[in-house]
């Protein structure tokens, strides 16, 4: 388990902010002990959240070209049939997947492939499972091409929480399956889209793990 480089500095920021807590409960209530460990107790309890969320597992990526792998830890919220409008055009079995702040916010490929298609689209900061939160919210469009010439679209969406989107692919860039593509800060979404034919082998409800759950079996 590491630290993912998006949170470094606001950990180190974090860590002088809470010892200045700790030194001024010190100063200011060493009289009174209960106030003093309540104002402690505080400041590692929210010390210790951030810590989390910026959490980077490491762990075996099992490849396979037939499956489609979760881009995110999470819950799935979404599971329908859909049309997707801005670059595949086409229509599409959608499964989107709910992060809390509480998960690993790391982002991961699906499947291996080219990335074909790559563009950010400010916009605005509903709640993530708001039904126009795929197509209004601020998102990161990706399109990776598979080697049989498949594409799957996959979507980062910013939630009420979440305010800055981190990606780190571009257009004609290969990427492998379960590779780190970005990264979402606090509650967010990904959505995927899959070409119709797929075999969906997650629920609605169910809880998924970036990099290992299949979601999708492709035909």
């Amino acid at each position: 388990m590491t630290i993912h480089k998006e949170g470094r500095t606001l950990l180190f920021v974090s860590l002088i902010i809470l010892v200045g807590i700790i030194w001024l409960a010190d100063y200011f209530f060493h009289n009174i002990e209960i106030i003093r460990a309540i104002i402690i107790a505080i400041g590692l309890i929210f010390y210790l959240l951030f810590l989390q969320f910026f959490r980077s597992p490491s762990f075996e990526i099992k490849r396979n070209e037939k499956q489609v792998l979760a881009p995110a830890d999470g819950k799935v919220v979404v599971i329908e049939e859909t049309e997707e409008t801005e670059y595949l055009k086409s229509r599409r079995k959608q499964v989107s997947i709910f992060m809390s702040p509480v998960n690993v916010h790391v982002n991961r490929m699906p499947v291996s492939g080219l990335i074909s298609y790559c563009q950010y689209h400010p916009g605005k900061y509903l709640v993530a499972w708001h039904t126009k939160s795929s197509t209004e919210n601020e998102r990161t469009t990706i399109v990776a091409r598979m080697k049989n010439g498949n594409e799957i679209l996959f979507r980062q969406i910013a939630g009420a929480l979440a305010r800055r989107i981190k990606w780190y692919v571009k257009e004609g860039q290969p990427m492998q399956q379960g590779e780190e593509f970005g990264f979402i800060k606090f509650g967010s979404r990904v959505d995927i889209f899959l070409p119709l034919d797929a075999k969906i082998n997650v629920a609605i409800g169910e809880v998924t793990k970036g990099g290992r759950t299949v979601i999708a079996e492709l035909a």
